[in-house]
């Protein structure tokens, strides 16, 4: 779970976080907008409604495979009577839901999917609805901004440990005499044993198995991806100069590639990539 994020909306702070890799968004905090010491009652009347029960079971039903439909019948129909009453977490527990979420801790509170935190919001008010949806498509722009231009200094770094790692091709692998054609398929060929070291596939392969792809392997790699293959072809011009074989290399890079990208898909700190 990432770090909460927060956008501010009518003079109100509400919490987003990621999960499942999907947005949720704090139900506690856009109820506060309304009456700030009584959002869960607020909350919980916007949960005795039949219309509400009936949205966020078809959310489930749609999106979860494991959602209890038969629970979700008894509550449908008990739904809008006056005795009826439900909490987001009995309906978690009862329904096994995941569109709703309660978390605790200095960022606890009840966080729903956006698809039903929007719901919400246009119960509550139209106006904070439409708000909420503007700053919500602001921080998604600003993070897919972010993401590019990452992603960009990426590619720029990986260009840049590609030449020095094809001048260390040049000044050890290429004898003097080698004419260009010879010259351009030894490049080529140390570019495809860190392909694959990292992606398990040549240049070839990837194009043969992605044939309406645009552009090539590497730029289809993750931003980690990236990196690693940034931090290799720096590797293996040391490598290189230190005279070992493309089968020794290539055994050292694989390693160190499958090291690396663990590292970083376990580092709970990756998301600062993103």
């Amino acid at each position: 779970m990432a770090k909460n994020k927060t956008i501010k909306v009518r003079g109100t702070i509400v919490s987003l976080y990621e999960n499942r890799d999907e947005d949720y968004i704090s139900l506690t905090d856009i109820a506060r907008y309304r009456d700030s010491e009584r959002s869960d009652y607020i909350l919980q009347n916007w949960m005795r409604n039949r219309s509400t029960i009936e949205f966020i079971g078809l959310w489930e039903q749609f999106n979860n495979p494991d959602f209890n439909s038969i629970e979700f019948d008894g509550i449908k129909n008990m739904a809008g009577s006056n005795s009826f009453s439900l909490t987001p977490k009995r309906w978690i527990e009862i329904t096994n839901a995941i569109g709703i979420i309660s978390k605790t801790g200095r960022y606890g509170g009840t966080f729903a999917h956006k698809d039903i935190a929007f719901e919400f919001a246009s119960w509550l008010s139209a106006e904070f609805k439409f708000y909420l949806i503007r700053e919500f498509q602001r921080l998604k722009e600003e993070e897919n901004n972010r993401l590019k231009l990452e992603w960009n200094i990426q590619r720029t770094l990986a260009k840049i440990n590609y030449r020095i790692h094809t001048d260390a091709i040049k000044e050890n692998l290429i004898p003097p005499t080698l004419l260009k054609d010879k010259i351009n398929f030894v490049y080529a060929d140390e570019a495809d044993m860190l392909n694959m070291a990292l992606f398990g596939i040549t240049a070839k392969q990837w194009r043969e198995a992605h044939p309406e792809a645009e552009g090539n392997l590497r730029d289809a790699a993750t931003i980690e991806q990236l990196v690693v293959l940034s931090n290799m072809e720096s590797i293996n011009a040391v490598l290189i100069r230190q005279g070992l074989d493309q089968s020794e290399r290539l055994e050292q890079l694989n390693k160190i590639a499958i090291t690396q990208m663990r590292s970083l898909l376990n580092n709970t700190g990756r998301n600062k990539l993103r």
